[in-house]
């Protein structure tokens, strides 16, 4: 009996220890793409906007680069990464039609709020009222992580937008943030040199965004190199083409940031680190108008819609479920607790949401 009962713990301690291997192991990639609406994810190329030459140059070029029959075949041309391969291996919430809804908890509904309310779990209404550049009160989950020490030091954020440093309180955080216009400065390899030269050639279109090539590459490159356990990346150009009324370039810049979405996965499939060990959890800060046809333009909380988000999950433990085809409710606000719980941490009790179960 002695002996069974030795075997038996003897058991359950190796039971135990694989499983807080399995945690702790856990490296997860959060990304977001400013103010891509649902409606684009779920159906691709509006009818209304991709012949409309108010917003389009070239409609015949754009018809035919993104134009198709039905609804799953616009977006699958559109966003071919996320139709053909993570719908088959994981989850795509927020097609509202069928019944799945995914909505911010901030009544303010544009970017700084909706940034805070998925990288912290909560909205913050009272404080976090505009987009400027003010060092964000709340801590999010990257410097919650950063700042014990199973996560310090293996965190890492970059962004197209320049208030990221802001909004990640860089400084408090401790959190390093590569966004706007900002180069790559330490232990630079060949690619990060060659890259912080070219920034200085392609002008970007705005004054406080950079184009999304960039930030990619910079995080491509900080990953290959570093290997962050928690790496943020937010790309910006979707939100900036549409504040500019410019649809061929909303759509075209969603699909090739479907490609950046590719390149990532599969560099993470073929290193040693990240391989099988990854999850990705994909959303976005704020949504579009739909009506009038040009609130498509704008958001904040006048624009009807401009809350309804999605939410996008794939890699290690998530369940395969494809497009989520079931009533459920969920919010921005539950995007950090997710992610802590992957971690194996606990979130501050400032947040609001619960973790979703994936």
């Amino acid at each position: 009996m002695k002996n069974r009962i030795l075997l038996l713990m003897a058991a359950l301690a190796v039971f135990l220890q694989i499983n807080a291997q399995d945690v702790n192991d856990t490296k997860v990639i959060l990304i977001t793409l400013d103010g891509y609406r649902w409606q684009e994810l779920f159906t691709g190329a509006d009818s209304l906007l991709i012949a409309n030459k108010e917003y389009v140059h070239d409609t015949a070029m754009l018809k035919k680069a993104f134009w198709r029959e039905t609804p799953e075949e616009r977006r699958e041309v559109l966003m071919p990464f996320f139709w053909n391969q993570v719908a088959k291996m994981g989850q795509i919430h927020g097609n509202r039609p069928l019944g799945s809804k995914v909505n911010l908890t901030n009544t303010m509904w544009f970017s700084y709020p909706g940034y805070n309310e998925i990288l912290t779990g909560s909205a913050d209404d009272l404080r976090i009222t505009s987009n400027a550049k003010k060092d964000n009160p709340n801590k999010t989950i990257l410097e919650q992580y950063n700042n014990i020490p199973e996560g310090k030091d293996k965190v890492a954020a970059f962004g197209s937008w320049d208030v990221f440093p802001y909004i990640i309180n860089e400084e408090r955080s401790g959190v390093p943030v590569n966004a706007g216009f900002e180069v790559a400065k330490t232990n630079l390899n060949e690619r990060e040199k060659f890259l912080n030269e070219l920034q200085g050639q392609i002008p970007s279109p705005w004054g406080s965004v950079r184009l999304d090539a960039f930030t990619h590459h910079y995080a491509l490159e900080h990953m290959k190199k570093e290997h962050p356990k928690f790496v943020y990346i937010s790309y910006g150009e979707t939100d900036d083409f549409a504040h500019d009324g410019d649809y061929q370039a909303y759509l075209k810049s969603a699909h090739n940031t479907d490609t950046l979405l590719k390149q990532l996965w599969e560099f993470t499939q073929q290193d040693e680190f990240y391989r099988n060990q990854t999850v990705f959890l994909i959303s976005t800060d704020h949504g579009r108008g739909t009506e009038p046809l040009d609130t498509w333009r704008s958001h904040g909380s006048k624009i009807e819609g401009a809350d309804q988000v999605w939410l996008v999950a794939f890699g290690k433990n998530v369940r395969s479920m494809g497009e989520v085809k079931q009533q459920e409710q969920l919010y921005s606000n539950q995007i950090a607790p997710t992610i802590a719980k992957m971690l194996g941490i606990s979130i501050a009790k400032e947040a609001k949401g619960q973790p979703i179960k994936l």
